[in-house]
């Protein structure tokens, strides 16, 4: 490398001064704003999947409290309806499967399946849904079959 090329090289340099300093002065509040924006949307998709959660726990201790097959699934259907409603998720498209039988100590499994649409869930406007479902079981109390017996 020659000496000309030299000087030229280290001019360009260092007419350069401060204007990294100056990008990173404009660049960083759109940085944080969509650092801000990433947090906001996946704490809305951990929040629904948790109220989804929620309201499986919800339906499957409903359908446990129940005496037959038949009015465990309408029980937990209407207590995930419900429970949906005031979860305060935009859910559209929501299926709830149960599964039960009337035995004592056996185990009431209830899923949620859900379609979240961000786009409404969110003021930001994101566009796109995504499916979420969740799983939930209680155990049949034992006992809820035997009969009252007298009081002493």
């Amino acid at each position: 490398m020659t000496a000309t090329r030299a000087r030229r090289i280290a001019s360009w340099w260092g007419s350069e001064c401060g204007s990294v300093t100056a990008e990173a002065v404009l660049l960083a509040p759109i940085l944080v704003m969509l650092l801000v924006f990433v947090a906001v949307v996946v704490h809305r998709g951990v929040d629904a999947r948790l109220r989804l959660d929620d309201v499986a726990h919800q339906a499957a201790r409903a359908a446990s409290l129940q005496r037959t097959p038949a009015a465990a699934v309408a029980a937990a259907r209407a207590t995930a309806t419900s429970a949906l409603a005031h979860a305060g998720l935009a859910c559209r498209d929501a299926a709830v499967n149960v599964t039960t039988s009337s035995s004592p100590g056996s185990t009431v499994v209830v899923g949620v399946r859900c379609t979240v649409d961000f786009g409404q869930a969110l003021v930001l406007g994101v566009p796109g849904t995504r499916a979420l479902s969740a799983t939930a079981s209680e155990v049949i109390d034992t006992f809820r079959s035997q009969p009252a017996t007298g009081g002493t």
